[in-house]
């Protein structure tokens, strides 16, 4: 199940490269790549996938397929226009843009939700939902949400995990980053950080625990 930062390609505003970029990724942590380029020729498009998988391979990671055909793997996300019924893939996927399309799904593993923030890839959706409409959409959804749209910064994945989503999903953030394994690395690192539980300083707990200390120095 996707989670933590996936990252969805955009060879046409890649920094360097669309293979580098996500072979930087990837050395920034990132393990979820949703291939679109959807304006490929199939065979082109199918090219790519194997080589995206070659560099995903290296650490365990996958690469998701946007549309019906998975070009030779078994994960794929879906337009919320269709198809329906989803695909019977080990894992499938679908963007949503609102509560009707999520109520829509079916045997989905999961949904992108967007736009959280203004973003300059689709600046034709909204208005945004904000981190507290991200937060109701988390309660309502029948599928785990990746948030998408905007998610530029740690603060920002912080935030979205903090609203209940598993993940983000991140384009512009980091096809256009100079860096891309520093980008990936601050996002990764962001979302790591707020997944993972906060253990109590030493010498702190419960009432309990003091009494029994001061119990055992008698």
């Amino acid at each position: 199940m996707p989670s933590g930062v996936v990252v969805l390609t955009d060879r046409l505003a890649a920094s360097r490269g669309l293979e580098r970029v996500i072979a930087g990724a990837v050395a920034g942590g990132v393990r979820w790549v949703v291939l679109r380029e959807k304006d490929l020729p199939r065979a082109e498009r199918a090219a790519l996938a194997a080589d995206l998988r070659a560099i995903l391979a290296d650490v365990g990671g996958t690469l998701i397929v946007a549309g019906p055909d998975p070009l030779g793997g078994d994960a794929v996300h879906l337009p919320a226009a269709g198809p329906y019924p989803p695909p019977t893939h080990p894992l499938v996927g679908r963007s949503c843009h609102d509560a009707t399309e999520l109520n829509r799904l079916t045997t989905e593993h999961y949904a992108t939700i967007s736009p959280i923030w203004p973003t300059k890839t689709k600046p034709g959706y909204g208005p945004p939902f904000g981190v507290a409409g991200l937060g109701s959409l988390v309660r309502a959804s029948p599928v785990p949400l990746l948030a998408l749209g905007g998610v530029e910064t740690p603060e920002q994945v912080t935030a979205c995990v903090k609203a209940g989503a598993v993940g983000v999903a991140v384009l512009g953030g980091i096809m256009r980053a100079t860096d891309p394994t520093e980008t990936a690395t601050s996002l990764t690192s962001a979302f790591k950080k707020a997944v993972t539980p906060k253990l109590s300083k030493p010498g702190t707990g419960s009432p309990r625990s003091s009494t029994a200390t001061k119990d055992e120095g008698k």
